[in-house]
């Protein structure tokens, strides 16, 4: 097991045959239980930037006192992972969830005889639970507790399947009891199970399950939670910077002469681009940096720059530009990359009795944080210190690396909470951009980012325009659906993408109707755009569901059906039509969410009622809107979601999750898009790229989970995707007004 740095004399790791958890003690004699990663295991201290180190083993340490810390290794950006991740391993521990503390675990890499691992597992910014942590952390638990029941059996000399374990004390059969704490001296000398052992069944569950609050509630609401932008090291410098408003531009002509002059100012250093068309694996665009001594004098020196920018090959490029080249391949209809072809859907046009048709628009969407990226990093010749509120570690371990040649063993990186991500923290080009200012100042430094910053220089969701079109019989049954997709490819410049089909992240091949209509064409044209790219949250799934789900709704309103009829009928018998649908969980939440919301009474003073589902990632979702439109003025008077996420570790955060999804999802479908001009974007800060505001937004938003047996799943984008596109059908119900392009409240003013 590995040792805290201030633990000499703390006894030898002893592993399991199968490699896979640890054991050991500090030399005070606390019990350590971790993970196992190559053959060679690197000190572990948790270092909170403001916070003194202290011994804390991978996951798990318990203390001659009976206290319990248990480690947190995904990246919390306020998915909830802090504190349903330890949840696992308390339930496996049999201790009380009111004795634990927990502590957010750095990133781990360490290299060994068998090679570089990642030291606890996957550490990025996953929804909740994941299957793999569902197993694995839940491992750890019932190793530790294992260690504390043996070492009771020594001492009494019992057979240990005699003793059980609960809330923190080994019972014998007698009623005798042995506190954790008077045990790990014992257990930390044992050696560990050499296999796997048996974990609970939900039965025996007593956290798993529990509507539990996040571990750091208290220090967010009062302030004294440790963000990504509160981190501090002496003798650090803050910077922010001037980056190039034009897409691919360069630097013409720069005078720092004025910002070298402002008190507190001390070095202003240019940031190239990456090379025109290169993969954005490092700064997003060129800037100039200023370096101050606080943030004050930082964005004074960086008003005071005289510079002038050179339009780079993207000057011409504006949204209506690419919703002219957009709608004019989907025109015609040429040199398309097909995604999927069931039958024949020219053949069931021909025959149809009827069909029916539409497009529908979709705008870029910045990810628009609360808090915009930062970091805090200190390079020196053998080490890299990065405090960051971050999503992908990993990624920035290796472009830390790449950056400044240091091995990647030798770069620390803490993990303070993040303001929000929402996918906007996959990309470490802010992590890039203040390695290459530390490296060239020769001084620690702090990099943040403005509103104006992030809002102009983010990746941005795909713009794209769907084109659909349904066949019908004459007993209006669906025989065929087409869907047409011309959008910016989510993959340009990325290199983790480069691998998939360009259509990936904007059209999906087993999406809804996949495999449940007999002729089905499903085809993809590229648009050629120069705004970077990045997931949003929901991802392909919010991008696509939106058209699809808009379009169910208008083959029912064509043929007079029901919507939720007609789409239980398309899903059918309840089945496995792949891993990624179970019809009938399908079903069960859009039933549910039209129950709720009275969907069979939709005759209610002119309000309307909307209804959407959608299956990703493993996880099943149904919203359900209440509307009325009075002149100009939209009230959202109830929002309804379903879900079925697996097995709830912690139905609170899933409740939170799906709230949030669903206010975030209802604020972009209302109001928000990303323009384009002269090759530049429009929107600066919240004043031209306004959320929903109070008023606007849902009088209530209900959340009812639906029971399930199956493993947890990520669901942090559950509810996301059928959000916009129920909403936009209940404004339809309220006043038969269709709208196909989003923003929806704009286009809505100008239909009605």
């Amino acid at each position: 097991m590995s040792q805290g740095s201030n633990s000499p004399g703390s006894i030898s790791p002893r592993i399991s045959r199968r490699g896979f958890l640890i054991v050991g003690a500090t030399a005070a004699g606390a019990l350590l239980v971790g993970w196992r990663a190559g053959h060679a295991q690197a000190t572990l201290p948790y270092l909170g930037a403001r916070i003194e180190p202290q011994d804390l083993g991978d996951f798990v340490k318990i203390d001659a006192n009976g206290s319990v810390i248990i480690g947190a290794r995904g990246c919390e950006v306020g998915q909830g992972v802090k504190t349903s991740l330890p949840m696992l391993i308390a339930e496996e521990l049999d201790v009380d969830w009111s004795r634990v503390r927990v502590e957010q675990l750095p990133y781990g890499y360490v290299e060994g005889d068998s090679g570089a691992s990642d030291k606890y597992g996957k550490q990025g910014a996953d929804g909740d639970v994941s299957v793999a942590a569902w197993q694995d952390l839940r491992q750890a638990g019932a190793v530790a507790r294992w260690l504390l029941v043996q070492a009771a059996a020594q001492q009494w000399s019992l057979a240990a399947d005699k003793l059980h374990a609960e809330s923190g004390n080994v019972i014998a059969p007698d009623g005798r009891k042995l506190g954790y704490g008077a045990l790990v001296a014992a257990a930390a000398a044992l050696d560990p199970p050499q296999d796997p052992l048996p974990l609970k069944l939900p039965a025996q569950f007593r956290i798993v399950g529990q509507p539990t609050p996040c571990v750091d509630a208290h220090d967010i609401v009062t302030g004294q939670a440790e963000f990504g932008s509160d981190a501090y090291l002496a003798k650090a410098l803050v910077a922010v910077m001037l980056r190039c408003p034009h897409l691919d531009g360069t630097l013409g002509k720069l005078d720092d002469t004025a910002a070298r002059k402002v008190a507190g100012v001390r070095d202003v250093i240019v940031i190239p681009r990456p090379k025109s068309g290169a993969a954005f694996d490092g700064a997003l665009a060129t800037g100039v940096a200023v370096l101050a001594d606080d943030t004050w004098a930082a964005l004074k020196g960086r008003e005071k720059l005289k510079l002038e920018w050179k339009a780079g090959p993207w000057a011409s490029e504006s949204s209506a530009a690419l919703v002219t080249q957009a709608n004019d391949l989907l025109d015609k209809n040429q040199n398309g990359v097909a995604v999927r072809n069931d039958g024949d859907f020219a053949l069931a046009r021909k025959q149809a009795h009827s069909t029916v048709d539409a497009r529908y628009e979709l705008p870029f969407l910045a990810h628009a944080t609360l808090e915009p990226p930062n970091a805090l990093i200190d390079v020196e010749k053998d080490r890299v210190l990065l405090i960051a509120s971050l999503h992908d570690p990993d990624g920035a371990s290796r472009i830390l690396h790449d950056i400044t040649g240091v091995a990647r063993d030798k770069i620390e990186i803490r993990l303070p909470r993040a303001g929000g991500d929402f996918g906007r923290r996959l990309k470490n080009d802010f992590v890039a951009e203040a390695a290459l200012i530390a490296k060239s100042a020769g001084k620690p430094v702090k990099l943040l980012w403005t509103r104006a910053d992030d809002l102009q220089h983010d990746f941005y969701r795909p713009f794209g325009v769907h084109a659909l079109s349904a066949t019908l019989d004459r007993k209006k049954k669906l025989t065929g659906w087409s869907h047409r997709c011309a959008a910016t490819p989510r993959n340009y410049r990325d290199t983790a993408l480069q691998t998939q089909p360009v259509f990936s992240s904007c059209m999906q091949a087993d999406a809804i109707p996949a495999g449940l209509v007999a002729n089905l064409e499903q085809t993809f044209f590229a648009l050629t755009s120069g705004m970077p790219r990045g997931d949003w949250r929901g991802s392909g799934d919010a991008f696509h569901a939106f058209a699809s789900e808009s379009f169910i709704d208008e083959i029912a309103v064509a043929t007079k059906l029901d919507a939720v009829k007609l789409r239980l009928e398309l899903l059918g018998a309840p089945r496995l039509l792949h891993p990624g649908l179970d019809t009938g969980r399908l079903a069960a939440v859009l039933t549910l969410a039209a129950d709720t919301i009275g969907w069979k009474d939709k005759h209610r003073n002119g309000h309307g009622l909307g209804i959407a589902c959608h299956a990703g990632a493993g996880a099943y979702a149904a919203h359900a809107f209440e509307v009325s439109v009075r002149g100009n003025a939209l009230a959202i008077h109830r929002a309804v979601c379903a879900v079925d996420v697996g097995r709830t570790v912690n139905p609170l955060n899933v409740q939170a999750q799906v709230m949030g999804g669903t206010l975030d999802a209802v604020s972009s479908a209302l109001h928000l898009a990303i323009t384009l001009k002269g090759g530049e974007v429009q929107q600066r800060n919240f004043a031209d790229y306004a959320p929903m505001r109070m008023a606007e937004s849902p009088q209530s938003v209900e959340v009812h989970i639906v029971e399930s047996g199956t493993d947890p799943v990520d669901f942090a984008d559950a509810g996301v995707a059928s959000a916009a596109p129920a909403l936009a059908n209940a404004i339809y119900a309220a006043t038969t007004v269709r709208v196909r392009k989003l923003p929806l409240l704009p286009e809505l003013l100008r239909l009605i």
